[in-house]
């Protein structure tokens, strides 16, 4: 038994669950891992989140929020910080994921999770969470994943640092646009993997949340674009516009086309990320399952930076990443 091994099983035991029953429940991007615990009728799951990669801290820190709102982040049932390790509420299979698969409603699904953001972006207070707050250096950051781990795959060659440097020039110059003038909790990973229908539970509490550990202080219309662009499956014009109508109809008081520059600014800035991070997760980490996404990432890429507000960005990648490198990096790109 590996040293990693033997704590799990010695957090178990300490938490009761010694002897229940543990199978693999699903691993994501990063190096957390999850396993679904059953002791007779009863369920759990283990979040393994190794330091020093991971930190159970701000999970704990947004589902103590969340909890406090009344909204359906998975309750805490034991923890070890230091090691990494939490017994977490089991919400069950339902996810947007899984329900969309098998012909769910999905305008009632994607209404529900509008409902969950509105609900949220009414009653957080920013004043009272110590999370960090979505800044330009942490959107440059995140912005940059684009020409640091995409554009070298696709051309083959290093990218100048004056062509770097003219990239992150454009997106100072647009990320103004992206600010909103009350800032909120957001959430960062808010599309349908990590949403849950939970049946029996009223109102906003019907949608259950994951892996919000991310969460910062910034724009309300990030997790909103961030729901409906949707790197991992389409979202009809049709559905998104309904959507943000729903959003917008409950806050009478919002400047729509600031709201719209925002949404725009913040799914390019997004988008480019993810293209960059699906990148990484191959050539990095061997996870190649990411990048059959990266086609419709750049389809988003590209009716985002439509708008007149992301005009300088839009010039650096019709220079820099013309449409016909916009596409799925190969191994015959890196050879």
């Amino acid at each position: 038994m590996s040293d990693r091994a033997a704590l799990i099983a010695a957090f178990l035991r300490r938490a009761g669950w010694g002897d229940a029953e543990r199978r693999i429940l699903a691993g994501d991007a990063s190096f957390r891992h999850y396993d679904r615990l059953r002791r007779g009728s009863e369920s759990a799951v283990l979040m393994d989140a190794p330091p020093p990669q991971e930190d159970v801290r701000p999970f704990l820190a947004v589902a103590a929020i969340l909890h406090r709102l009344g909204l359906s982040a998975p309750r805490i049932l034991a923890r070890d910080e230091a090691a990494g390790l939490l017994l977490l509420e089991d919400l069950g299979d339902a996810t947007y994921t899984r329900l969309l698969g098998e012909g769910a409603d999905e305008a009632a699904l994607y209404a529900l999770a509008v409902d969950v953001l509105i609900y949220l972006h009414r009653r957080f207070d920013p004043a009272a969470a110590t999370l960090p707050p979505y800044d330009e250096g942490r959107l440059l950051f995140e912005a940059s994943l684009l020409v640091d781990w995409f554009l070298p795959e696709v051309t083959g060659a290093p990218v100048p640092e004056a062509i770097r440097e003219e990239y992150l020039a454009a997106w100072r110059r647009v990320l103004p646009a992206a600010a909103m003038p009350t800032p909120t909790l957001v959430l960062r990973d808010y599309h349908v993997d990590n949403l849950l229908r939970l049946d029996g539970r009223p109102g906003v509490a019907a949608c259950g949340l994951l892996d919000f550990q991310d969460a910062v202080i910034g724009p309300a219309s990030y997790d909103l674009v961030s729901l409906l662009e949707d790197a991992r499956r389409d979202v009809s014009p049709a559905l998104a516009e309904a959507m943000i109508a729903r959003y917008l109809a409950a806050f009478p008081g919002t400047d729509r086309a600031a709201f719209l520059a925002s949404y725009a600014v913040l799914g390019a800035q997004r988008n480019c990320k993810i293209v960059g991070i699906f990148t990484r997760l191959w050539r990095r980490d061997g996870k190649s399952g990411y990048l059959k996404h990266i086609p419709r990432v750049w389809r988003l890429i590209a009716e985002d930076i439509r708008h007149p507000a992301l005009a300088p960005v839009a010039h650096w990648l019709d220079r820099q990443i013309p449409p016909a490198l916009r596409r799925e990096p190969s191994r015959q790109d890196a050879a």
